[in-house]
Parts: structure tokens; C-alpha cells; sequence
């Protein structure tokens, strides 16, 4: 019945946040027409946690999350907190070129992506 889900990040400036995906991140992708790039994500999962009012966030996952920020630091990328230890990992958030923020952990749990 259901065979995927498509998330949008909103982006005041889309063009330089689909390079990132595309050069920095280095995700696969295709062209809807006119250089609209889709990506493939990663093994991906989705929880439901309770909240005064509706709302949805975006957050990348990484084995090690020192290790990926040294990485993409290298590249460039401006992290926007520093790395904090929460009940269920390790978060930090990064920025993206075109003024939005994506949630970034390692988490503790068993992951479900893996299912």
C-alpha cells in the first residue's frame, strides 16, 4: 500500500541547498525537469512524539557523530550548536547554505531503519 515517503525541506535559497545534498553529502539523485533535484535518502524511520501543537523536524542520522562533524566541517559546513548528550544520543544541529537547520544525532536506541 504505501512504498516510500517524500520529505520537503522548504529554503530560501533551494538551488544552493540541493548542491549541498548533491556535492557535499553526496546523495544520488534524479532530475524532475529544469534541474529539480530529488534525492534518495538514507534508511530512513519516523517517530511520533507529543507536542502542544503540531509540527514535523528533519533530523540526518550518522554512526559517529564526531567523526561526521569533522568531516563535514571540512567541507565547509557551520554547525550551529554544539554536540550535546541526550537520553537517546548525541545531537548537534548543522546549517544549511540556504539558511535552514537540519537536526543531526548518533542514537543510542536500536535503530528501525534496519528492520
Amino acid at each position: 500500500m504505501i512504498n516510500g515517503a517524500h520529505v520537503i525541506v522548504y529554503s530560501r535559497d533551494a538551488e544552493a541547498d540541493r548542491v549541498f545534498f548533491r556535492d557535499v553529502l553526496g546523495w544520488p539523485h534524479v532530475d524532475a525537469g529544469g534541474g529539480w533535484l530529488i534525492f534518495r535518502l538514507p534508511p530512513s524511520e519516523v517517530a511520533v512524539h507529543p507536542a502542544g501543537s503540531p509540527a514535523h523536524e528533519l533530523f540526518l542520522m550518522c554512526d559517529d557523530l564526531d567523526t561526521t562533524v569533522r568531516e563535514l566541517t571540512a567541507q565547509g559546513v557551520e554547525f550551529t550548536e554544539p554536540a550535546t548528550s541526550v537520553g537517546w544520543g548525541l545531537k548537534t544541529v548543522l546549517r544549511l547554505p540556504g539558511g535552514g537547520e537540519l537536526g543531526l544525532y548518533q542514537p543510542r536506541h536500536e535503530v528501525a531503519h534496519s528492520l
